[in-house]
Order: structure tokens, then sequence, then C-alpha cells
């Protein structure tokens, strides 16, 4: 029998160290917290150890003899009862990552990255392409089986009847599984990695289909479009040539704030949280973009409000305003093409100003020296250019002053 009882382990006060013998005992911490511990010597280290049995309010006198007499058999085994512990809690860390299915690890890696997509459609599209393509095939299988072939079940059935959404979808694949990887609930390679693999089992998206460009209006024509734009009194053309007059993109312009404007300066700053480089544009204004602007019926908040209080005109408005002024397959995005198009064949503006003028990504160390001067005062000249070219139908070869 033991040298404890129910009794003197119920009325232990703080500070007691009650032995029940063959190395069981109950310790009582300053606040009164009381816990079974098994002394013991490893049979694997020859060292005194002290074993945890849990705390006294969850295990009663006699489960915690129970417990010290099966550590006392490993110990005559030759087990140390606390290192077969640890390896019960990794082996349960691994069994509970096998179970971890894609679609969990999926819904993991867009909370932990959604707050960083700027553009909510973004958002919404990758929860939706995984929804309706890959969950179906992939999301309850552990993360950890997901290979090749899981990979191309989803792909094959729509690499060639879609294959922008296909090229899309794989590449959100190919994140989870990165991610899930880093997480260590998967090892080995990446099944949905295109270089070196799947580039070796499905055709490349160039040969299943050409790349469609947005439909741009040839820059030879802009003069009679933009003679014909200029009588359109709607809000939605007074904001299609705010996107000619400045070279930008639809939702930059389009959700465009008094804030932003420097009327003084002839300037407007686009922040960077509507950017797609995700850094500030500031974008010079020429007098025919501040004409424009003061066509708009606000003075605070949005400059081109659509119908609906606090949304901006959509991009269904531009579309049909381009349709009623040309005959001609054009897009919204194709005049900034038309824009670059006019650079490289009508000025002698260097390539680096004209890449600028429209926010492209840094593509070499001269273009980062320009861009971080923002060379606004060689940008004026060039949008100045620009809106002669379209509101006076002037066509000959311009020339930007060298300085």
């Amino acid at each position: 029998m033991g040298n404890l009882t129910a009794a003197k382990v119920k009325n232990a006060k703080p500070g007691d160290r009650l032995a029940d013998g063959d190395g069981l005992r109950l310790d009582v911490d300053a606040n009164g917290n009381a816990s079974w511990v098994f002394r013991f010597k490893s049979p694997v280290t020859a060292k005194e150890r002290y074993l945890g049995l849990g705390p006294a309010r969850d295990v009663a006198l006699s489960e915690a003899r129970d417990l010290a007499a099966d550590a006392r058999k490993l110990v005559r085994s030759g087990v140390d009862p606390i290192n077969q512990k640890r390896e019960k809690k990794a082996s349960a860390r691994v069994a509970a990552r096998r179970d971890m299915t894609f679609r969990q690890c999926a819904e993991r890696f867009i909370d932990s990255r959604e707050a960083t997509w700027k553009n909510p459609i973004h958002r919404q599209q990758w929860k939706n392409t995984l929804r309706d393509y890959v969950y179906p095939v992939i999301g309850s299988w552990p993360v950890a089986e997901v290979d090749v072939a899981a990979v191309l079940k989803i792909l094959e059935p729509i690499w060639q009847k879609k294959p922008e959404t296909a090229s899309r979808i794989r590449g959100r694949i190919e994140a989870v599984l990165d991610w899930a990887t880093m997480a260590e609930y998967r090892s080995g390679d990446n099944p949905a990695v295109w270089r070196g693999r799947l580039a070796h089992l499905l055709p490349s998206r160039k040969k299943v289909r050409a790349v469609r460009h947005h439909d741009a209006l040839p820059y030879v024509e802009m003069p009679k479009f933009w003679k014909s734009l200029s009588a359109d009194t709607s809000e939605s053309a007074a904001l299609l040539r705010y996107i000619i007059l400045t070279g930008a993109r639809f939702s930059e312009a389009a959700r465009a704030e008094w804030s932003e404007i420097n009327t003084e300066k002839q300037i407007w700053t686009v922040p960077a949280v509507r950017m797609k480089g995700g850094r500030e544009h500031v974008v010079p204004l020429t007098d025919e973009a501040m004409a424009v602007l003061e066509l708009s019926r606000t003075k605070a908040g949005l400059i081109f409000p659509g119908q609906r209080v606090g949304r901006p005109i959509s991009d269904v408005s531009i579309a049909k305003a381009i349709k009623r002024h040309t005959a001609l397959p054009a897009t919204c995005h194709g005049f900034r093409s038309c824009f670059r198009d006019w650079c490289g064949d009508k000025t002698d503006v260097p390539r680096e100003i004209a890449e600028a003028a429209l926010a492209h990504a840094i593509s070499n160390d001269v273009e980062a020296a320009y861009r971080r001067s923002s060379a606004i005062e060689k940008r004026r000249a060039l949008m100045v250019l620009w809106s002669r070219y379209c509101c006076e139908a002037v066509r000959p070869v311009d020339k930007i002053p060298k300085t």
C-alpha cells in the first residue's frame, strides 16, 4: 500500500511534496496547484528524471498509481518513459499532418494571403476556381498524397478548352502545395510545378491557343476617334478621355478621388493600393486632362462617380462609350497600347520614359534609375505631345527636346 490517502491528497497545502512510494509523489506549487510526478532513473542515460502524470484535479490517486506502475514496467524493460511519451506526441503530430486535406491547406493559405491581394475580384477568383475545379477532385484528399496524376486529373479536361483558366489553376495549386510543404503537411517535390515537370506532360499554353491581347485602336485612328468622343457629353466619355490622356488603367482612373489631385502642380498621385505594381504613381496632367476634370459633377470623393452612390463608373459603360465612336475593335485597356505604339513610332522619347508613363514594372537598372526620380518633367513633355496629337489631330513625327 502507498503512503498517501485520498484525504491527504485533498488536504495537501502549497509547497507540499508528498511521497506515495516507489517514485510516485504529489507536488503542490505556491498557488496550490497539485500534480503527480514519477521519479525514476533513466535506463538509457542512468540519470534521474521526472515524468509528469497530470494534475491531481484530473488524475485520482488510484489512477496515478496505475500510471506510475506502467512507467516502472517500461523502465524495467529498458525504455525511458519520457522518451516514449515524446515519441507518441511526435507520431500524433505526424498523423494529424497526414490527415490535413488539400482544401484545409488551401483555405489556410488564402487566409494568410488574402489581406495582401488588393483586387477583390482576384480574391474571389481564387476561391471560385478552387471550388469549381479543384475541390471536387482533391479537396478531401490528404494534402501529402496529392501527386502529379491528381494534378493532371484536374488540368487535362480544361487545358485546351480553357487554357488561361487552367494555367491560373495550376499556379494556384502550386502555391497551396508550396505552403503545405513549408507548414510540414507534406514533403517532397511539388507536383504542380510547370518547368521540369508538367511541361513534359501538357502542351504549352501558347501552342494550345495564341495569346490574345486587348484590342487596341490604331494610333492613326486616334484623332478621328477623339473628335467624335469629345462631342460626347456623357460622364463615361469624360472618364474615357481622362484615361486616354493619362495612359492610366481603368481601375486607377475610375476610382480616382479629388484628394489625389494637385491642381496647382497639375499632378495626379495614384496611391500604391490601386496600382498593379503596388507602388505609388505620379501622373503629370496636361491642360486637356485638367479640362476633363473640370467637367466632373463632384468636388470631393470620386471624380467620376457612377449612378450608384459611392460607386465609380463601370467598365461596361466605358465599353459602350468606345463602341459609340468607332466601329473598329478596341478596348479601354487597349488605349495604353495605342499610346505606347505612338511613343515608339512617332517620337524619339527614350523607352524608359514611355514605360514609366505607363507605370510598367521595372525591367532593368536604367529604368530603375528613372523610376526613382519619377522623370516627371520628361513625362510631362511626352504627355503634352500625346494630348496635342489626340486633340489637335496633328500627326507629324514629334520630337521631344533633349535636356
